[in-house]
Order: structure tokens, then C-alpha cells, then sequence
């Protein structure tokens, strides 16, 4: 009996034990979590502080906890912002009204009326929003005509938004023309930054452009050497010895805007990221395509809504008197994060997070926390769909379905118009496999449809206006677009893609290579390569063999002039040859000459007479892209429907003479996207 009684005690105090330890275990493990937890919101800077609002005479301050940021009272000039241990990651060393290119701070600046500067210096702050989540502060100017000529005819809202539980600020601005407003020309609107010269050296613009970058300094005499223009100076004695023997241009690292959503600069020191975020193109200019300037030497990132670059002033920037006129720019998002200093990848932690950011930026978007009635949230906008087709019947008797064809929304206007197209808003879409459309989020207004699909010559646009009104939905009928053709292929050179990407872009000279280019994709951004054409072609022009030769080869990116000596150049004529077996010669030939990009150039096209003292067609002079020296594959997209009588042909061998004329310099010159030449048209209507 004794025995049993201790056995039943010795079990009770087990089961004590076990549960005690249970316990303990439960009580380690809730501490665990709890410590990891606080680590994790340490380590991604997650907190609940509320947003706080200080305004002074001298400057306006707003704080998040993760962010403090700091704008100047009233000219809304953004002066600081604070991340982590870094007091201001913006560079303060210059005057804030300091002008010129070397100059600039952080500000919205607009180019008007030749080459004058208007940083948008505003009177007035007002609070717009203020709770425990979210500020939004407007800083104001109404233009009033005793500034005529002094400042830019406009009224000014620039916006700051700081939120709860974001490491950043948003910024937009609300520019609007009256009707009593003189005239003006816009070229170029931007906010632009100026970074910790000592702090940011590592440039990232996408998956495959990031590098360490000179400074400023390296620019200068006695560091470097100046090239053909003046952004683009070869590094011989750069402050880091890696950089020596390399180009340094800005507009090598030009990207489309359909493209230019991220970019930024690392603080290797710090492990510190900044970044400008564009959710959204809606209110850049140009349409997808168009190339604008993005991160590069200051160090410098820039925001572009409007510009002149790879258009020229053929995108529409001039406001006529009594033009009233009213854009919302923006908002973009500049984001800053960190990453631990003991991450070996930390580069690439924080080119991740903020790729993820901004995912979830472009998912959010339109933004429904902005407090503008210029600003229109989900609900007060609309959306197109629709399916589209293309009828080309000497390719296939079918209808083709439009595969990844880029269909839009843009003013009314031109087929081709919204290239050029500077003052309204753009909504743009792929369409899927099958050629469905979906344009969503789109501003109440009138709008035309606009398409081109690659592997077509040529642009659809749909021949009425489409009104668009909050929360309506649109379902337009099937699409058919007819591209351009009078007849049957004969011969074609490239590839229909508005590029002259698909044609020989030869090696850089090894003195003027930036290695950030030498992806193959990114190969045409190499600086001089316009000059290697005559390298090549030293004593003859280009002579492109149908059937024989290869265009990717055989045909150069560019039509340009031939260097004969120091500042000397002569025209150059590229020679087609082919051979027809039979000519109609009562029958009328097509030549299809699609131009990617022209710069102050001349194409004359001549057929089998190179001497004829009359071209059979000229474009006359074209163009203001300067793609060329800017280190583009193309700028405004054209297209020529040459119609040529049968009878200029010969039965057998012939020869089609391009001479581009123009020749002052290096950078007069054209890139072809694609040429073809058709027969008769050999198809019953």
C-alpha cells in the first residue's frame, strides 16, 4: 500500500513538471515571437506613428516617424528630407535660388520662351488635410501680368503629401492657363533632385543599368575631356580610378516612358536608398514611346512630365494667348529605404524593395487619399474595351489578331498625332494574344483611339471621339485595322517596330565605351558610334543586296554623313539592289519607307538614274529627334507610300539610290525602321 501511495505522488509531481515546462515553453516561445516581430518592424520600417505638422514663417515641417520632411515657407522650395540616421539626403550646398545646370537643388522647374527658368516659386501655404494618417500641404502662386515676361503665365499649385507608415513623400503639382493669359512656350517640366554628392555614387534604373557613378568633379578641366557636345566628356583622371577611360553622358541612360517608373541612387556607406516613382504615365507627354532623361551625374534624379527631348519641337508645347489650359502633374512618389550594413547584397535588397513598392503604388493608383478636384479618384473615371484585328490580305486571307499591339487613349487629332501631342493626358494598354484591349482608370473627357501593332507598317486610329464619363464602362466593337498596302511584298529591309534596333550597330572605339552599355540590348547607347560609319564606308557607301545580304549586318543603324577630315562631311547615297524577274509597266509599284528617327536631314530616293538631277521623291528636310548624338534608336515615327510608275523599272537588275543630303554635321542624319517595295496590286477589290 505504501509502495502505491508514493507512485501516485511521484506521478502527480511528473505531471506538475510537464506542465510547467508546457508553460515555459508557450511563454518562450510568445517572447521569441514578440522579439522577432519587433525586429522585423525595425528592420522594414513599419511603425504606427502619426503624422505630425509644424508650420513656422520660414519653413513648413511634416513627420511620419520614418520620414521628416522639410520645405521652405512660402516658396515651397522641398529643402530636407530625413531618413534613419542621415539628416538631409538632399545636397545643401549651394543657394536655393541658385540657376544653371550645375546648380539645381531639389525643385519643379519649367523651361519657357527660349531658355528661361521659372523654379516655380510660390506665396502662399495652405493645409489641405491634417489628421493622425495623412497631411497634404498646397503651396500656391496666382500669376498676375504686372510679371509679364518676368515670370511664367501660370497658376501654381505644387502638393506634398506625407502618409502614415510610408518612408517617403508624394508630390504633384496643378499648373493652369486663363483665358486672359498671354502666350508661352513650355518646353520642359521636371522636378528635379540634387543628392549627397558624398553619400549617393551608385546609380540603378532598371534590372540591367546600375553602376557606380563619377561625381560632379569629374567633370570639370583636369579631370576630363570634353567630346562633341557639351553633356558627353571622356574621364581621365576621375576621382575613382575605375571610372578612367569612360563616357559620361546623360542621355545614355535616357529610357521610354512606358519604362521610366523607377530610378534612383544608393548610399553604399549608409545602405540607404532614394527613389522617384511614377505610377502612372497619364500625364507625361509623347505617348509610351518617348525617351526622357531619368538618374545621372550630380548626383541627380529627375522626375520629366514634359520636354522637347528625342521630338524636338514638334511636340506641342506653345500655349497661344487666351489658350486656357489646366494638367495635373503627377503624383509620384519619392521613397527612401534601408537595408542592414552588414547585407553583403545590400544593393540589390533595396533595388528589390523598392520594385516592390512600387508594384503596390501602381496597383493603388489612382490614389484615393489626394484631396484635388482636379485630381479624379477610381470612381469618377472610366474604362474602353475592346478587341483589335488586323486585315492585310497579301499576309493572310484571315483576319490577324493584333498580338501585344499598343492601343491608347490620347486628344483628338492625327493618326500618328499623339507622338507629338504636349498638353493633355494619355491612357495606354498592350493588347493580349487575341488583340483584347482593356483601358482602365481613364479621365472624364473626349478622347480619340489611337493603335499600332508591331509588324505593321503604319498607325489605326479609330474615326470618332470617345467621351468619357465617371464609372462608365465602353464596349466598342471589334476593331479592323487595314495598314498601309498597295500590293504584294517583292523584297522587305527590317522589321516593323518603329526601332532601328534590328539593323548593325557596330562596336564602340575602345577609347569611348561605357561599360554600363555594353548589354547587348543597350548597345546603341555608345557614345560615337555615328562616326564608325565612316570606318567602315571609307571610300563607298553602303550597298544592300536583296536576297543576299543580311540586314542586321549589312545595313547601318543610321543614315549619316561620311567624315572626310576634321568638321568636313559629304553626303552619303546607300545603293539597294535587286532583281525582278517581270515589270508591269502600266502598273504602279509602292515603295514603303518607314523612318524611325530624323535630325535637320533630307532623304532623296531615286531609282536606277543616281545622276537624275530630280529625285522621284524627296521628304525634304525632317525633323528635330538629335536621336542620334542622344544615344536613341529612334525619336517620331514616319511613314512614306512612295507610289513609282512600272515603266522606272527594268526587267531584271535595278537599283534604288537613298541619298541623305544634308551633311554639316555628324548628327544630320535618319534611321530607317523598316522598307519594303510592293508590286501591283494584284488582288479583285
Amino acid at each position: 500500500m505504501e509502495k502505491v501511495v508514493n507512485m501516485s505522488h511521484w506521478r502527480r509531481k511528473l505531471v506538475l513538471w510537464m506542465v510547467m515546462v508546457i508553460q515555459l515553453s508557450l511563454f518562450l516561445s510568445v517572447f521569441s515571437t514578440e522579439i522577432h516581430a519587433r525586429k522585423f518592424l525595425k528592420d522594414n520600417d513599419i511603425n504606427t506613428n502619426d503624422v505630425r505638422l509644424h508650420i513656422s514663417d520660414r519653413q513648413v515641417i511634416i513627420d511620419n516617424g520614418l520620414v521628416e520632411v522639410t520645405i521652405e515657407n512660402p516658396s515651397g522650395y522641398l529643402i530636407g528630407i530625413k531618413y534613419k540616421k542621415m539628416q538631409n539626403v538632399l545636397e545643401r550646398r549651394n543657394h536655393i535660388s541658385n540657376r544653371g545646370y550645375s546648380n539645381f537643388l531639389k525643385y519643379w522647374d519649367i523651361v519657357w520662351d527660349g531658355d528661361s527658368y521659372d523654379k516655380l516659386e510660390t506665396k502662399h501655404v495652405e493645409v489641405i488635410t491634417q489628421t493622425n494618417d495623412i497631411v497634404e500641404l498646397s503651396f500656391t502662386k496666382t500669376w498676375n501680368s504686372k510679371n509679364h515676361g518676368k515670370t511664367i503665365p501660370l497658376n501654381i499649385q505644387k502638393r506634398y503629401i506625407v502618409r502614415r507608415g510610408i518612408s517617403g513623400v508624394y508630390m504633384y503639382g496643378i499648373f493652369e492657363r486663363q483665358e486672359d493669359f498671354p502666350k508661352a512656350h513650355m518646353y520642359q517640366i521636371r522636378i528635379a533632385f540634387k543628392l549627397k554628392e558624398d553619400k549617393f555614387r551608385f546609380m540603378a534604373l532598371s534590372d540591367t543599368i546600375q553602376r557606380v557613378m563619377p561625381r560632379s568633379e569629374d567633370r570639370v578641366k583636369g579631370h576630363s575631356k570634353p567630346l562633341d557636345f557639351k553633356e558627353a566628356v571622356l574621364l581621365t583622371n576621375p576621382s575613382n580610378p575605375k571610372l578612367k577611360g569612360e563616357v559620361d553622358d546623360k542621355y545614355q541612360y535616357s529610357i521610354e516612358n512606358k519604362d521610366n517608373k523607377l530610378n534612383g541612387w544608393i548610399s553604399d556607406h549608409d545602405s540607404i536608398g532614394f527613389w522617384i516613382m511614377t505610377p502612372s504615365n497619364e500625364f507625361r507627354t509623347g505617348g509610351p514611346h518617348k525617351q526622357d532623361l531619368t538618374s545621372h551625374v550630380g548626383p541627380t534624379a529627375l522626375s520629366m512630365f514634359v520636354s522637347t527631348h528625342y521630338t524636338g519641337t514638334e511636340i506641342d508645347t506653345f500655349y497661344k494667348e487666351g489658350e486656357a489650359w489646366k494638367k495635373v502633374f503627377g503624383p509620384v512618389l519619392i521613397y527612401l529605404n534601408s537595408a542592414s550594413l552588414k547585407d553583403d547584397d545590400h544593393r540589390k535588397i533595396l533595388w528589390n524593395d523598392a520594385k516592390r513598392q512600387l508594384s503596390e503604388e501602381i496597383e493603388s493608383w489612382p490614389y484615393n487619399f489626394t484631396r484635388s478636384e482636379d485630381f479624379p479618384h477610381s470612381q469618377q473615371r472610366g474604362q474602353v474595351n475592346g478587341q483589335l484585328l488586323v486585315q492585310d490580305r497579301y499576309m493572310d486571307k484571315q483576319l490577324m489578331q493584333a498580338n501585344s499591339a499598343f492601343v491608347g487613349l490620347a486628344p483628338p487629332g492625327e493618326a500618328d498625332s499623339w507622338q507629338k501631342e504636349g498638353k493633355g493626358y494619355q491612357f495606354w494598354t498592350q493588347t493580349d494574344k487575341i488583340g483584347r484591349f482593356n483601358i482602365k482608370n481613364v479621365r472624364p473627357g473626349v478622347y480619340n483611339l489611337y493603335a499600332w501593332v508591331h509588324g505593321f507598317i503604319g498607325s489605326y486610329k479609330l474615326d470618332l471621339n470617345i467621351t468619357i464619363q465617371p464609372e462608365n464602362k465602353i464596349e466598342l466593337d471589334t476593331l479592323i485595322y487595314d495598314p498601309p498596302r498597295n500590293g504584294p511584298t517583292l523584297w522587305e529591309i527590317g522589321i516593323p517596330d518603329r526601332t532601328a534596333a534590328e539593323f548593325f550597330i557596330p562596336e564602340p572605339y575602345p577609347q569611348y565605351v561605357n561599360s554600363i552599355t555594353n548589354d547587348g540590348a543597350d548597345k546603341f547607347r555608345q557614345y560615337g558610334l555615328w562616326d564608325r560609319y565612316s570606318d567602315i564606308y571609307r571610300d563607298s557607301d553602303l550597298v544592300y543586296t536583296v536576297g543576299t545580304s543580311n540586314y542586321s549586318k549589312d545595313w547601318f543603324f543610321a543614315h549619316v554623313p561620311r567624315k572626310i577630315g576634321d568638321d568636313w562631311y559629304r553626303p552619303t547615297t546607300w545603293q539597294i539592289k535587286y532583281n525582278l524577274q517581270d515589270v508591269n509597266n502600266r502598273g504602279t509599284y509602292t515603295l514603303q519607307m518607314a523612318i524611325a528617327a530624323a535630325s535637320f536631314a533630307e532623304v532623296e530616293v531615286r531609282f536606277n538614274d543616281p545622276n537624275s538631277d530630280r529625285p522621284h521623291f524627296t521628304t525634304r528636310r525632317i525633323g528635330y529627334d538629335n536621336a542620334v548624338p542622344r544615344h536613341g534608336i529612334h525619336g517620331l515615327y514616319r511613314l512614306y507610300s512612295i507610289e513609282v510608275p512600272g515603266y522606272r523599272f527594268l526587267k531584271g537588275s535595278n537599283t534604288i539610290y537613298l541619298t541623305q543630303t544634308r551633311s554639316d554635321n555628324s548628327f544630320e542624319a535618319v534611321m530607317y525602321d523598316y522598307i519594303r517595295l510592293e508590286g501591283p496590286n494584284s488582288l479583285n477589290n
